[in-house]
C-alpha cells in the first residue's frame, strides 16, 4: 500500500514538473499596447531575449562544477570597481596611456569622465535613444544636433549615449566654441574627452581619420534662448559643418534631442553680469540665482535622443564644398529634418518630466 501511495503522489506531481520545464509555460512578453512610447529596436530585442532565454539547469551547473559543490560566486560589483580603479591608477602612474594630437585621453574618458556622467544619463534624465543603427560602427561621420538647456549638458549626454548604447561604443569628438576651452579645469577636461575647436580644419582632420564628430551649429544662440522659444531651432551658421562633410565624403547624421530645454528654463538674462564675466549671457531661471548653488541642479526632465537617417555626401566632389548654394541647401535640409523630428517627438511625449 505504501508503494501505491508513493506512485500516486509521483503521478500527481509529474504534470506540474513537466509544465515548469516547458519553455512555453513562461509568461509571454507583455504587449506594449497602442499607447506605449516609441522604444528603440535594440532595447526591444534585448528585452525579448531576456524574457525568453532559459536559465541554466541544475545539470548544467553540476557539469560546470564536477566536484559536486555549489558554483563559486564571482567577484562582486564593488570588488570589480575597486580592481578597475587600481588598474587605472597604476596605468596613470606608469604612464601607460596615450593622448592624441588633439589632447584626447580615451583611458581617462572611459574610466573617469563617462562614469561621472552616467548617473545623470541613466537615473536623472533617464535618456532613451532612438535610431542608433543609423550611426555607423566604423569610419567617419558627422552628428549634427540641436542645442539647448542654458548649459550644454545635451552634448555630454549625446557623448554618453554613443559610448554606452552604440554597439561599437564609439567616442564622439565634439566641436566646441573657443570660450569653452578658455575656462579653467573645464577646458582641460573637455580636451581630455576628445573635443576640439569648432573650425573646419580640425573637423576635416578628425573626419578624414575615421572619427565620429559631433557639432551643434546653433551655438550659444541655441543654449541661451529664452524658455518661450524652446524647441524652435535658431540659425545654423554659415554651413561650415556641411563643407567639412563634403570635403571628406562622410555622412551627416541629424540628431534631435528632446528634454534638454526643461533642465534650466531661462526666463531672464542679467546682461551687466554677463559682460562682467565675459559670458554670452547670465541666465535667470526659476531656481537660479534665487536658490544659490542649489539652483545649479538641473531639473529631472525625461530625455529622448533620436539619430536620423544619414544624409550621404560621397556622391559629391570635394570641390563642391565651395558651392554656396549646395552648402545652403544641405544645411537647410539638415535643419528641417531636425526640426520636424523635434515636433514629432514632442507630439508623442505626454509630460516633460514623466515622458
Amino acid at each position: 500500500m505504501a508503494d501505491d501511495r508513493s506512485r500516486t503522489r509521483r503521478a500527481r506531481s509529474a504534470p506540474a514538473d513537466d509544465a515548469a520545464e516547458r519553455p512555453d509555460a513562461r509568461p509571454p512578453v507583455p504587449d506594449a499596447g497602442s499607447g506605449a512610447r516609441v522604444i528603440p529596436l535594440r532595447t526591444q530585442a534585448r528585452r525579448a531575449r531576456n524574457a525568453t532565454e532559459p536559465s541554466a539547469t541544475v545539470e548544467e551547473a553540476m557539469a560546470a562544477h564536477p566536484s559536486g559543490g555549489e558554483p563559486d560566486e564571482g567577484p562582486s560589483a564593488a570588488e570589480e570597481a575597486v580592481e578597475r580603479l587600481f588598474a587605472f591608477l597604476r596605468r596613470r602612474l606608469d604612464g601607460e596611456y596615450t593622448v592624441d594630437e588633439f589632447g584626447f585621453d580615451p583611458d581617462l574618458t572611459d574610466n573617469v569622465l563617462i562614469p561621472a556622467l552616467r548617473p545623470l544619463y541613466r537615473s536623472w534624465f533617464r535618456v532613451e535613444t532612438i535610431g542608433m543603427h543609423n550611426v555607423p560602427d566604423v569610419g567617419g561621420a558627422l552628428v549634427v544636433a540641436n542645442h539647448s538647456g542654458t548649459l550644454p549638458l545635451d552634448s555630454l549626454m549625446t557623448a554618453v549615449a554613443l559610448h554606452d548604447d552604440h554597439p561599437a561604443r564609439r567616442h564622439m569628438r565634439m566641436l566646441g566654441a573657443d570660450l569653452v576651452f578658455r575656462l579653467p579645469v573645464v577646458g582641460a577636461l573637455t580636451r581630455k574627452q576628445g573635443a576640439t575647436l569648432a573650425c573646419s580644419p580640425d573637423a576635416e582632420r578628425l573626419l578624414s581619420s575615421g572619427e565620429l564628430v559631433g557639432v551643434w551649429p546653433e551655438g550659444f544662440k541655441g543654449i541661451g534662448k529664452p524658455f518661450r522659444d524652446r524647441y524652435k531651432l535658431q540659425r545654423f551658421g554659415r554651413g561650415g559643418f556641411v563643407s567639412a562633410a563634403l570635403r571628406t565624403g562622410v555622412p551627416i547624421i541629424p540628431c534631435s534631442i528632446v528634454g534638454a530645454e526643461e533642465i534650466y528654463p531661462k526666463i531672464g538674462d542679467i546682461k551687466p553680469l554677463a559682460r562682467l564675466f565675459g559670458a554670452p549671457y547670465f541666465p535667470v531661471t526659476p531656481t537660479f540665482p534665487l536658490l544659490g548653488p542649489l539652483g545649479a541642479v538641473p531639473l529631472p526632465s525625461k530625455w529622448y535622443i533620436e539619430f536620423g537617417e544619414p544624409i550621404r555626401t560621397d556622391a559629391y566632389d570635394p570641390a563642391d564644398a565651395d558651392d554656396p548654394m549646395l552648402v545652403f541647401n544641405l544645411t537647410d535640409q539638415v535643419r528641417e529634418t531636425i526640426q520636424h523630428t523635434l515636433y514629432r517627438l514632442l507630439s508623442q511625449r505626454r509630460n516633460a518630466f514623466l515622458g
